[in-house]
């Protein structure tokens, strides 16, 4: 197996080189800033084995992770598993509703299904991620400038030099605690806008668990699709 990967020479003071696969199978290779691409080349070679695992092992759980969307077929709604039924519902037959703990799609949307989904995640993202980044600002008195919801299909959240955040709609698929620890960890970067240990300390003095939400979302992240 062939396999790409960006490369970023550090001028800190980096010492090792370091290797790391983001959720859609992107490679990134840190290395101290003069080291020899006979090196970097010589550390990919010998770690050839267990790239081609592991970016097989991310295409398997992407793929058991595409919807299908039929009768039945489980979709993620704050954490919880809901049915998927297709039926009337309804004189104003909207595409998509959840109702008594079931998904409805509306026969006439069958074939634009996916989308009906999307729009209907981005709603309630826009309703419950907004407001809890609103509620915790005020209790936190870290306030953005700004906060949208994006199309960001691994980058759960962001906050820019501005203190603008911009976070994932897939992110409304996975538990409060989980959409919790991604928008206050964008909070904690209108203090901090690097990952310094400075930075980790203020997340876990507002998160104590932080660890432990960071592994779930390691773990579960390929699960927030559709």
């Amino acid at each position: 197996m062939d396999f790409h990967y960006h490369l970023i020479r550090s001028r800190k003071r980096r010492r090792t080189i370091s290797l790391h696969i983001k959720e859609d199978g992107r490679i990134t290779v840190s290395v101290p800033y003069r080291t020899p691409e006979a090196e970097i080349v010589r550390f990919m070679e010998e770690r050839r084995s267990w790239i081609c695992r592991k970016l097989s092992e991310k295409e398997r759980l992407k793929k058991e992770a595409e919807k299908s969307f039929l009768p039945g077929e489980q979709f993620l709604y704050l954490g919880e598993w809901y049915p998927l039924a297709v039926e009337e519902n309804g004189s104003r037959r909207p595409p998509l509703k959840l109702s008594f703990g079931r998904f409805i799609l509306n026969p006439d949307s069958i074939g634009e299904a996916r989308d009906a989904f999307i729009q209907w995640y981005k709603k309630e993202a826009n309703e419950v991620i907004v407001s809890r980044v609103e509620i915790y600002g005020h209790r936190l008195r870290l306030f953005p400038k700004r906060v949208r919801i994006t199309n960001a299909r691994c980058r759960w959240g962001s906050c820019s030099r501005d203190d603008c955040l911009a976070l994932s709609w897939r992110m409304i698929m996975a538990p409060l605690s989980i959409i919790d620890y991604v928008l206050l960890h964008e909070l904690a970067h209108i203090k901090e806008k690097n990952h310094s240990k400075r930075f980790w300390n203020e997340v876990e003095m507002i998160l104590p668990d932080y660890r432990k939400r960071r592994l779930w979302l390691k773990e579960n992240g390929h699960l927030l699709q559709i």
